[in-house]
């Protein structure tokens, strides 16, 4: 194999933070338009929950399946069909004439991002061999991720005022296009060297878990806690945990590797990446609420209201990736989760939202946290592990995000809806949701703390040895990889 030049490898970080922006950004552009689509839709609460969490909820139950895939069939063929599909369902989005048919086209749009974000990380795990321009690339990609997801509400005001919600979809189409035109000529073909095998068990009960949980925690304030149909999801969703805990270490080639999570460093990545993707879908949530419904703002004020988040994550992340690749992920989630919960505190205890000073301190808060977050997780991820599982570390990474983002929406929604229902006040109603944030930032702050020292990195070699070691062995028994 060729060693790619410095500007080939360059072009290959660049088309994947493409991918990512485009898969990013829908995170939490859509955030913004929600009461415009309310109102043009007709959409309750639940309605608008649903709107956001389809997406994650597809995203979050299909990447591990797209990065072994690509690992066995390659990389560079899965990218190229994600990039087809997402943008197709982009389209498809902004031509929605309803609520249900909105939602079913976001599966659409999630199907090809979980073919995107995965299987761009492991293609850039095998382009920058040497770990420190490793380290540094996925300093960048992180800084991308964190930058796309905090500026949404800011492109979205612009382009819900301007065009209407519809447009927040449109933007797709010319990066995906553009993305789509120089993967074929510039990204080669790449493949693990001894291909995964299929886990459809495991792939059934990763989406009957999250399924079960998430429809659960989203209908509960109307079905009720207690209803049979709420039950029945709460048992669905352990049924379904506890089977991946006995089928996976008996499959001789999991969905999830559950020896990852010996790893102190990769399971506490994961940990904090379902902790901060959580605060963050909740903040977004119940703020775009409150500026737009409760303070009669426009979709545009009310993104540059959250300007300063913004402003933040984009100064703070990329010196995160710096701040990775010289110092490692300790001080870094340090600060994201000092940050996070003191920002959470603000809302929790102070009610930041009545006051524009405590308001504005609050999302500068959440911005310098959020931007210190993304890198360090994603490094942390990844590093270490053996290239032949790349697409399988990097998949899971990402499914912790999108699995907090989907929870956060769920629960954090849920609360608000039960406080609104109960005939609180908007504030009133959503103060526990803002304790919720809280403890996800303590949550970063704690784990992070527990599993960046000289014992987690200890466990993390201990980790890459025994999969290297299984990885070989099985190499020696099957003979040469296939394909």
């Amino acid at each position: 194999m060729i060693e790619p030049s410095p500007r080939q490898r360059m072009l290959v970080l660049a088309i994947c933070c493409m991918s990512l922006l485009i898969v990013s950004l829908d995170n939490t552009v859509l955030n913004v338009a929600l009461p415009s689509m309310r109102r043009d839709l007709d959409a309750s609460v639940a309605g608008l929950q649903w709107s956001i969490d389809a997406y994650t909820l597809v995203l979050a139950s299909l990447l591990m399946l797209a990065g072994s895939t690509a690992d066995r069939i390659g990389r560079r063929k899965v990218f190229v069909a994600g990039l087809v599909a997402f943008t197709g369902g982009s389209l498809l989005c902004s031509l929605a004439p309803s609520l249900n048919w909105l939602i079913v086209f976001r599966m659409v749009q999630a199907v090809g991002g979980a073919m995107l974000n995965p299987v761009a990380m492991s293609i850039i795990t095998n382009t920058f061999t040497d770990p420190a321009e490793r380290a540094r690339a996925i300093g960048v990609w992180g800084a991308v991720g964190g930058i796309s997801m905090a500026a949404g509400p800011l492109i979205g005001g612009v382009l819900v005022d301007s065009v209407g919600w519809r447009s927040i979809f449109l933007i797709n189409l010319p990066i995906g296009l553009a993305a789509f035109a120089l993967t074929l000529r510039h990204i080669t073909e790449s493949r693990a060297a001894r291909p995964r095998r299929p886990d459809p068990l495991g792939q059934v009960l990763v989406i009957a878990l999250l399924g079960s949980l998430t429809y659960g925690i989203i209908e509960a304030p109307a079905a009720g806690w207690r209803s049979p149909l709420i039950l029945g999801c709460a048992v669905v969703a352990v049924a379904a945990f506890v089977g991946l805990l006995i089928h996976e270490p008996r499959c001789e080639e999991p969905l999830i590797d559950l020896r990852f999570f010996r790893s102190a460093p990769f399971s506490g990545s994961t940990v904090i990446a379902i902790s901060a993707f959580a605060g963050l879908a909740g903040f977004l949530f119940l703020n775009t609420l409150y500026l737009q419904d409760v303070r009669g703002l426009s979709a545009l004020h009310a993104g540059l209201y959250m300007l300063p988040m913004a402003g933040l994550t984009v100064l703070f992340a990329p010196l995160a990736g710096r701040l990775v690749g010289s110092r490692g992920p300790r001080i870094c989630l340090l600060i994201a989760g000092v940050a996070m919960a003191s920002s959470g505190l603000l809302f929790a205890l102070f009610e930041a939202e009545t006051s524009n000073p405590l308001l504005f301190t609050g999302y500068m808060l959440f911005g310098l946290g959020f931007g210190m977050v993304n890198a360090p997780i994603t490094n942390t991820a990844v590093s270490g592990m053996p290239r032949s599982q790349a697409g399988v570390a990097a998949a899971i990474a990402s499914t912790s995000r999108q699995t907090g983002g989907t929870l956060g929406v769920a629960v954090i929604g849920s609360v608000l809806a039960a406080g609104l229902a109960n005939g609180s006040d908007f504030s009133g109603a959503a103060q526990p949701a803002w304790w919720i944030i809280t403890i996800c930032g303590l949550v970063v702050l704690i784990v992070g703390a527990a599993t960046s020292g000289a014992w987690a990195r200890a466990t993390a070699e201990r980790t890459a040895r025994t999969l290297e070691e299984s990885v070989g062995a099985a190499t020696t028994t099957t003979g040469p990889p296939r394909g």
